[in-house]
């Protein structure tokens, strides 16, 4: 557990007083022991409120809609798997023979639980005020990346209708480079519109998160070139 508790030291600038909230947290159920599905089932209430609260002060001007879809881009099961990953809490789970021959430390439902029994058990160990820092630790990037008006499309949503409404061939995709270790690797990839004569690259914990950011560099791009 001390290799855990270090990681979310340095990860998540948290450390537990009581270290077995933390090893529940990361234990499956396909493992012995006292597992962490009773503390995903808290965690994501916990994740809720924090998401709903933050929404509910920060978007005054906002529909109660457009709130519940804002925060849905957040709180659910790729979003959490992708944050997952990119924390590397893969190599602290605790999992059954089964799931470690399969690769459950990588499977994004396992991860995504293991992130809301995390905020769960700081939850648990200090209370409201610290789970709130810790999820803000973990999501800060793409809080903030929240699009600011009406806009709840993707990336690669947009620059595709933007393409089609122009008669524009659709734009290519393609992996440049994997770096990293299996649990925590980066993925950088490009994306370009030969039509235009566009290329822009992306980086991402996963591939369709780095094929995101390349999209949004080429909307980027697109409109400075229109300015």
């Amino acid at each position: 557990m001390e290799k855990a508790v270090a990681w979310v030291k340095d990860t998540l600038g948290y450390e537990f007083q009581d270290e077995t909230l933390l090893k529940r947290a990361l234990t499956h159920r396909s493992a012995a022991g006292p597992h962490n599905e009773r503390m995903e089932f808290l965690g994501d209430a916990v994740l809720q409120l924090v998401i709903s609260e933050y929404l509910y002060e920060n978007r005054p001007d906002t529909p109660e809609g457009r709130l519940s879809r804002l925060r849905s881009r957040l709180v659910k099961d790729s979003t959490l798997g992708a944050v997952g990953v990119s924390m590397g809490i893969g190599r602290h789970l605790r999992l059954g023979s089964g799931e470690k021959k399969t690769g459950g430390h990588r499977r994004e439902s396992i991860v995504a639980d293991a992130v809301e029994a995390v905020f769960a058990a700081v939850y648990l160990d200090s209370g409201l005020t610290a789970a709130r820092e810790v999820i803000f630790a973990a999501l800060g990037d793409r809080i903030a990346d929240l699009p600011i008006g009406g806009e709840l499309r993707d990336p690669k949503s947009r620059l595709q209708e933007f393409l089609q409404a122009r008669k524009i061939p659709l734009p290519s995709y393609e992996l440049e480079k994997t770096s990293g270790k299996a649990h925590a690797q980066s993925f950088e990839v490009s994306c370009s519109v030969e039509a235009l004569g566009l290329k822009t690259t992306g980086h991402g914990s996963s591939r369709r998160d780095a094929e995101q950011a390349a999209a949004r560099a080429m909307l980027a791009s697109i409109d400075s070139g229109e300015e």
